[in-house]
């Protein structure tokens, strides 16, 4: 006999890294405490030297995966605060389009600092790409690792949104990945 309880609530997370030259994008299931890989990818626009196009590719892009992926929800990484304006603006412009895609097919949306996404899925905020694919590929056991790394950028927003809600959930919080698999095995998928 099954219950409610038993049920396991599926979701579905599209993550993005915004960008102005390469837009990464990452999909996972949620399927109750577990998730795995649905997708990951990017949008390359460096061959467009045109603003408004490379905004309206990324407007496009977010709307197909969408459509064809029917997330439930959209986590974001925020722009950083560089020292450089003109690219803040750029590719706070990025995000805002791909924001509007997310709320023109109404999914809500979920920002989160770079920082915060690298902490969440490496225990340390200061992590470096490389690291932050590494653990990603752990986490959820695929076999190539993408040639761009803003592919696993965007798998990382969508993997940090999934583990804020659940520490949320649980009232738990962890202060790396070792304490976080000691206290949930089940979570971590095996080969």
């Amino acid at each position: 006999m099954s219950s409610k309880n038993s049920i396991s609530k599926e979701r579905i997370i599209l993550g993005i890294d915004p960008g102005t030259n390469v837009m990464g994008y990452g999909l996972i299931m949620e399927k109750g405490n577990r998730i795995e890989l649905i997708t990951m990818g990017v949008l390359k626009l460096s061959g467009y030297d045109d603003h408004a196009l490379k905004l309206k590719k990324i407007f496009e892009r977010t709307l197909a995966i969408i459509d064809e992926y029917h997330p439930d929800e959209l986590s974001i990484e925020a722009p950083f605060h560089g020292k450089n304006v003109q690219s803040m603006l750029k590719l706070g412009r990025a995000q805002g389009v791909a924001i509007a895609a997310a709320l023109f097919r109404n999914i809500p949306v979920f920002e989160y600092s770079p920082k915060k996404i690298k902490l969440s899925v490496t225990g340390n905020g200061s992590s470096s790409k490389e690291q932050v694919a590494a653990m990603l590929q752990t986490l959820l056991t695929y076999e190539q690792k993408p040639k761009l790394l803003d592919a696993t950028d965007g798998l990382a927003a969508a993997v940090c949104h999934f583990l804020q809600r659940n520490d949320q959930k649980s009232g738990t919080s962890y202060t790396g990945w070792k304490a976080f698999i000691s206290d949930n095995p089940d979570r971590v998928k095996k080969k």
